[in-house]
């Protein structure tokens, strides 16, 4: 049973989930029995488990009495120096303690840069006398959410975002001489991105491209429907993406089918969940060996999911 707002004591070992704006919900869902909930903080008993409508996990998070400013300033050093504070109440005094850490740079990635490194904590003042503070996250950026330096004026549209993001997640992109397929592709934000990287990439969709983006070096357009395609008639891929309209379960077949033809190394999409959330269809993503599923801090009522080949990488 959930504490709302609690002063409950942590058990031993726990964690903590903090729910991607607006989707407590789905995640209470996803990780059933929970300790507490503190707006979009979800405490749960155990050690840390994938939890894709977590933006981030605070591990072995820990209850700290506090007496005045300085002293939760000084435990929270005490434990590391880089700190991200989530609030969600008294935000005047965390604001307090936070602006007596270690700053900490919020600057925008350039993409393809690669994620932050340092270690990055994470604490919230749950009453003016007690932090919930966690030394060690699963996110490199405060909170879960990864910003970027925006190109303005090459994508036409913002889908970009998304694959910038999860490219960052897995800590690899295309490259030049990779051979890459963009199913669902129109207007063709992740196909820019894709030929921007100097990957070749084949673009599927119904709809044209952008004519900027079909003019891009390495882009090769085919006209027709994402579901159509034979893997045969495409040969071997060194990265497969989909950003296709469609119900989850319709998207996991078409992913088991290329998963099933052997053709490709790796594997990037997006679960669009149109109505309720099909919880099952993510459950059954998130099963697949060398999958990881999140919900990107660029994502809306849906999900990234990523896959790697370790064979074949």
């Amino acid at each position: 049973m959930a504490d709302p707002g609690g002063a409950v004591g942590l058990p031993r070992i726990c964690t903590g989930y903090l729910a991607a704006p607006g989707f407590v919900e789905e995640l209470l869902v996803e990780l059933g029995d929970v300790v507490a909930v503190h707006d979009r903080l979800v405490i749960a008993e155990g050690p840390a488990r994938p939890a894709a409508w977590a933006q981030n996990r605070w591990f072995e998070p820990e209850q700290i009495a506090i007496s005045s400013i300085s002293d939760a300033a000084r435990a929270l050093r005490a434990r590391q120096r880089n700190w991200a504070l989530y609030a969600f109440q008294l935000h005047r005094r965390a604001a307090l303690i936070a602006a007596a850490l270690p700053p900490v740079s919020a600057r925008k990635l350039v993409f393809p840069a690669p994620a932050p490194r340092a270690p990055l904590g994470s604490w919230t003042l749950l009453a003016p006398d007690r932090m919930l503070a966690a030394a060690r996250c699963d996110s490199p950026f405060a909170n879960g959410e990864a910003g970027f330096v925006e190109d303005r004026s090459g994508p036409p549209n913002r889908a970009y975002l998304k694959l910038w993001e999860a490219l960052t997640w897995l800590g690899e992109t295309p490259r030049p001489g990779q051979r890459c397929l963009d199913l669902g592709s129109s207007p063709g934000g992740w196909t820019w991105v894709i030929a921007g990287l100097g990957a070749t990439v084949i673009s599927v969709d119904k709809s044209p491209l952008a004519p900027a983006v079909a003019a891009q070096p390495g882009v090769e357009f085919r006209q027709g429907s994402a579901f159509a395609l034979d893997p045969a008639t495409v040969g071997p891929l060194d990265w497969w993406f989909c950003d296709v309209v469609c119900y989850p379960v319709r998207l996991l077949r078409l992913a088991e089918r290329w998963l099933a033809s052997g053709q490709t190394a790796r594997m990037v999409a997006t679960l669009k969940f149109q109505g309720e959330t099909d919880h099952a269809t993510a459950r059954a993503f998130a099963a697949i060996p060398g999958s990881e599923l999140r919900h990107l801090s660029h994502n809306k009522h849906e999900l990234t999911w990523m896959w790697r080949n370790p064979a074949r990488l």
